[in-house]
């Protein structure tokens, strides 16, 4: 079973941390010989996602620009997402479902379903305002409820998400936790005296709203890389006292990181933190929220600072901007820190999980067809 070439059914959104993370596993999926479906949804891919998609050999990529489960009104897009997945699964036969939002395990598949919880708006909005998502969030709540008590395994990046997430929606029969992985960029360049971010700048989650407001007190400037434009409400955050280089594809966001001395990110709620990973693997110090995903991820070799604590952020900042030997300290721990967090490692995990679950599937259909057959030869 360990040769075994798999076909993978995935689902991914093109508008955040999934994509690169669907991407490094695709890639690895592929390294192995397996066969990828990736359904694409939120929006269509840009030129730069196709163009990764296209990369990877054995990927398929389809797309359409349905809305995601946690976008304003996005019910009659799930009902036909989930038709358009189910006609995806009839012509390429998976062997295993692998999906990336929260929704649609709920379908009738023919297949295990794996159930990847990135983050969830429940946990996300406890973290942000310090209370339960209101009553307009019920029908979400449902919904994410249903999907993931219908998934055979729910992964989760972090522990501390998936406490988060069965503190909202119960407790799951069957869990797992893999820590995302994320492939290095080669090379060293110079650091030069800047701090850097990078993440949505509407997402109150982030809290980048509390590193600008603290830019206009640091010897450094301040440079934040981010999508401003609400894609819910067609909104747009605007932060003063920062340079605002707006939307990046991945390659030039990890080109800032390569050249910024310091990656800060004093998060209100991040499930696991794509961005600071690449920052760690770029050689960046490392200053973040003080929240449990956090510190159970980076552990000491980051600087971590309460996410209401303004005045701590800044001074946080500013020692590590006038202690060079500070800041490489904590830069050095960050990268071999980051070493853990491969690829590799994270698909080895997913596969096994994949495989058992095929392997289970299986013998539970051996098991249960004597029972159909005969009950179709008796009327």
């Amino acid at each position: 079973m360990a040769a075994e070439r798999l076909r993978v059914l995935m689902t991914a959104d093109t508008l955040g941390g999934v994509w690169p993370f669907a991407m490094e596993l695709c890639a690895q999926l592929s390294a192995c010989g397996d066969r990828v479906l990736l359904a694409a949804m939120g929006r269509e891919p840009d030129q730069a996602q196709r163009a990764q998609a296209e990369a990877i050999p054995g990927l398929t990529l389809d797309a359409r620009p349905y809305r995601l489960v946690w976008m304003p009104d996005p019910w009659r897009d799930l009902r036909e997402a989930g038709e358009w997945l189910h006609a995806l699964a009839r012509g390429f036969r998976p062997d295993v479902v692998h999906l990336n939002d929260l929704s649609h395990a709920q379908l009738r598949w023919t297949a295990p379903v794996v159930l990847t919880a990135h983050s969830c708006v429940c946990s996300w909005w406890r973290a942000v305002h310090g209370e339960a998502a209101p009553s307009g969030w019920n029908r979400y709540r449902r919904t994410v409820a249903a999907t993931l008590h219908a998934a055979d395994r729910v992964v989760t990046p972090s522990r501390a998400m998936l406490t988060a997430l069965m503190r909202e929606h119960g407790a799951l029969a069957s869990t797992l936790v893999v820590h995302n992985g994320r492939g290095a960029i080669a090379g060293e360049t110079a650091k030069e005296p800047f701090v850097f971010a990078a993440g949505r700048l509407w997402d109150e989650a982030k809290n980048l709203s509390s590193l600008a407001a603290v830019a206009s007190g640091l010897p450094w400037p301040v440079h934040i890389a981010g999508d401003a434009r609400h894609p819910g409400d067609g909104s747009d955050a605007a932060f003063d006292g920062v340079h605002a280089l707006g939307k990046l594809d991945s390659d030039e966001v990890r080109k800032q990181m390569a050249h910024a001395s310091i990656y800060a990110l004093p998060a209100r709620y991040e499930p696991f933190g794509l961005s600071v990973l690449e920052a760690a693997q770029a050689g960046c110090a490392l200053v973040l929220g003080d929240i449990p995903s956090l510190r159970e991820v980076w552990g000491d070799a980051a600087l971590f600072v309460p996410p209401d604590e303004a005045g701590l952020l800044e001074t946080s900042l500013i020692k590590l901007i006038r202690d060079d030997a500070l800041r490489q300290d904590f830069a050095t721990r960050a990268r071999l820190h980051a070493a853990r967090y491969t690829p590799e490692a994270m698909t080895m995990r997913y596969r096994a999980a994949y495989i058992e679950l095929i392997a289970r599937h299986r013998t539970d259909t051996r098991l249960v067809m004597p029972e159909a057959a005969n009950a179709g030869v008796h009327p």
